[in-house]
């Protein structure tokens, strides 16, 4: 508590402790620096006539800074944004998120962050896949998505398989495991109850965040060791192939964002069914002119045709995340047209 507090600004501080009452604001001040303790209170002195509207306003921001902290502390950086989103939506919960952030408050391996990314790929890829999966899933899914991608295949897959299965672990284990790696890293860094961390939503975000070759490894991988988590990941995970349970409307406002060249070249190869629902949504002549430039590349290199359609997908979430189109999956709820 006390950390968040010291994080939400002198004012705000002082507003809260008065709220609290005397002998609840002694115990919390007794926690605090001193010069903490003296900001605050010349701030309590200074203070006359608080309205109703900031109060509550402050009141709002420190109870949703202590729920996003309790949610970090319960599994991790995606889990909290999930529960955040799904209790106050994506817009709230991203302000919420950034405010934690900019105060600076204290996170499981946050000293990760500070580490160079190649310096610790080198570095956690010789833990054990549990250790990995444990730090993966406290970090943002954009970083790790980064490290998992540089792991090797065989590995990726056994990490990804401990993120999807892994339920509940003890805050003393996170603080161990967090205390050993922040020991072995220092020559690297630059100058409650149980806890719930990992599952099918924070690995679906890395997959999701991960280049077009990654994520085909990790989804064989998957299958390898477990068909069933395997078929929920990919129920979960938009496919190009995908594209073809988009409605039109959706399917014309994609294309208005994507280059032509770039279209040709992810069709290279596809099925017809895929190429026909795109071609069916552009006029007569403009499908035509689509399908003698997709004739004329020529033969070309998978992961070029991979690394454009994994283009178009990100376009694809990115005006699903706006929510300027809606994207089903498999594990969705039917939708009334």
């Amino acid at each position: 508590m006390t950390t968040t507090l010291a994080g939400i600004g002198v004012r705000k501080a002082a507003i809260l402790l008065v709220q609290l009452g005397r002998d609840r604001a002694a115990a919390v001040m007794s926690k605090l620096e001193d010069s903490e303790v003296e900001a605050i209170s010349a701030e309590i002195a200074r203070l006359d006539s608080i309205s109703g509207g900031e109060t509550e306003s402050v009141l709002t921001e420190f109870r949703d800074l202590m729920t996003a902290r309790a949610h970090i502390a319960q599994g991790g950086l995606a889990f909290a944004q999930q529960l955040l989103e799904q209790s106050l939506g994506s817009e709230r919960a991203a302000e919420i998120m950034e405010r934690l952030n900019a105060a600076a408050v204290q996170m499981p391996f946050q000293f990760l962050h500070r580490a160079d990314p190649a310096q610790l790929r080198s570095f956690i890829v010789d833990e054990h896949p549990q250790v990995i999966a444990l730090v993966l899933a406290h970090m943002t899914p954009d970083k790790a998505s980064l490290l998992l991608s540089g792991l090797p295949p065989e590995q990726q897959a056994k990490v990804a398989h401990r993120i999807a299965v892994m339920d509940r672990t003890s805050p003393d284990i996170v603080r161990a495991v967090e205390a050993t790696l922040e020991r072995k890293l220092s020559s690297m860094l630059q100058p409650s109850d149980l806890s719930r961390v990992g599952g099918l939503d924070p690995l679906v975000n890395i997959i999701n965040r991960s280049d077009r070759s990654t994520e085909r490894q990790i989804v064989e991988g998957l299958e390898s060791l477990d068909v069933a988590l395997a078929n929920e990941v990919k129920s979960r995970m938009f496919m190009f192939e995908d594209i073809v349970n988009l409605d039109d409307r959706s399917i014309q406002q994609v294309l208005r964002q994507v280059d032509t060249g770039e279209l040709a070249l992810a069709l290279k190869g596809v099925s017809d069914l895929v190429r026909d629902k795109i071609t069916g949504n552009l006029s007569e002549r403009a499908g035509a002119t689509l399908v003698e430039e997709i004739e004329l590349l020529g033969p070309v290199r998978l992961t070029q045709v991979e690394e454009a359609q994994q283009a178009i997908i990100r376009t694809i979430r990115q005006l699903e995340e706006q929510g300027q189109i809606m994207v089903r999956r498999g594990n969705d709820d039917e939708f009334v047209d």
